[in-house]
């Protein structure tokens, strides 16, 4: 139920100033407390004894889709309008329809086998491939994590269809709204937009980049098209992550192309996309490096600093607790160009380092290894 805390307040004791105002039962301080702890979902509902019958109520009736299964694959079962409010759930499958008796079929069923895109330690391939005229056709040695179906059984499934034109984006939101806000059962089947072939790719990629956004849950497309579905995909994976868990990764010290004692090393925040991003430059410069990943609760760079998540102090305690000092004798640290402001700041901490403020980009990290090279301000490796 997605009340604000000033609504749900208004059925609280605190709110008639009744016997039980600011009674402190529910472990907050005051009724006001507990009402916004409830919107924020920080606190259960069944947390206030005194709490009337219509409020409970409102939390207590069911505000979502419901779920279709295909095999592994998940479609619908929403619950929420709003994602900074609260996580959505199962990411908008993107499917492709097939023709068995396409001269083309099998071309087009290699493509789909073989495209796969890897982005933050994800790996994501076409979700669900819907088979036309497939009665003389075996389903044999196709891709395990794409999950391949019958047309005639897709069509039995309980799931809206959605005619691709302009009044697409608006039945959407009213669908998803009928079903969170009104609850009204009617709405509940998870709903899919169908996808033409011949439709302009740009055209194609911005209405679908905004389906997915509001708020389709599965898009089915006559034409296979990778540039669209690694767009889409990436999308995708951004919108489907927690906005109240930041994607980061471990903290420790990254190796790449087998380093030694002497190769280069640089310094970064643990924040996922931050950490991905350098070590997908590290890795095809093919040269031996470390990447030292500190921990900033999954903060950026300038995020980190500001929070005073990422200082001096906790960049010594790192390379300390991994004991790097005495595993490579290369005292050359380079961190990110946004820190440049603490070069002299991290050299006192850091004591035996010199700190070469690097690139704000990660795509200029090669060119300015080189330029480092060139002007010997780092061995070449």
């Amino acid at each position: 139920m997605n009340l604000s805390g000033l609504e749900i307040f208004k059925y609280l004791p605190g709110a008639a100033k009744s016997k039980h105002t600011n009674c402190k039962k529910c472990g907050c301080p005051t009724c006001m407390a507990f009402a916004i702890k409830l919107a924020q979902r920080q606190v259960s509902y069944d947390r206030c004894k005194y709490m009337p019958k219509e409020l409970k109520q409102l939390f207590t009736q069911k505000a979502s889709q419901k779920t279709v299964k295909i095999d592994n694959l998940i479609i619908g079962g929403e619950n929420s309008l709003y994602r900074h409010k609260k996580k959505f759930l199962n990411p908008a499958a993107i499917a492709v329809i097939l023709d068995c008796e396409a001269t083309d079929f099998n071309k087009k069923i290699e493509q789909i086998k073989n495209f796969e895109i890897t982005r933050v330690n994800e790996k994501m391939k076409i979700d669900l491939v819907i088979l036309k005229n497939s009665k003389k056709f075996k389903m044999k040695n196709l891709c395990e994590e794409t999950v391949y179906i019958k047309e005639e059984d897709f069509l039995n499934l309980s799931l809206k269809k959605i005619k691709y034109n302009k009044n697409t984006a608006k039945k959407l939101i009213e669908i998803r709204k009928k079903v969170i806000e009104e609850k009204n059962d009617k709405y509940s089947d998870p709903v899919y937009v169908y996808f033409k072939s011949g439709i302009d790719k740009y055209e194609l990629c911005a209405q679908s980049s905004y389906y997915i956004c509001k708020y389709a849950n599965m898009l089915v497309f006559e034409d296979f098209d990778e540039s669209l579905f690694t767009t889409l995909m990436i999308l995708r994976q951004n919108l489907y992550t927690d906005p109240q868990k930041p994607l980061q990764v471990k903290a420790k010290i990254y190796e790449f192309n087998n380093p030694d004692e002497n190769s280069i090393v640089f310094m970064t925040t643990n924040f996922a996309l931050t950490y991905y991003a350098v070590a997908n430059e590290l890795e095809n410069l093919n040269i031996p490096s470390y990447l030292i990943v500190i921990p900033t609760e999954g903060m950026s760079v300038l995020t980190a600093w500001s929070a005073e998540k990422f200082t001096a102090e906790i960049a010594a305690k790192t390379l300390k607790k991994f004991d790097f000092a005495n595993k490579v004798k290369t005292r050359e640290i380079i961190i990110p160009g946004l820190l440049a402001h603490m070069k002299a700041e991290l050299e006192h901490a850091l004591l035996g380092y010199k700190i070469i403020v690097g690139t704000i980009e990660a795509y200029e990290i090669g060119e300015f290894v080189n330029y480092l090279k060139s002007k010997s301000l780092i061995k070449s490796t």
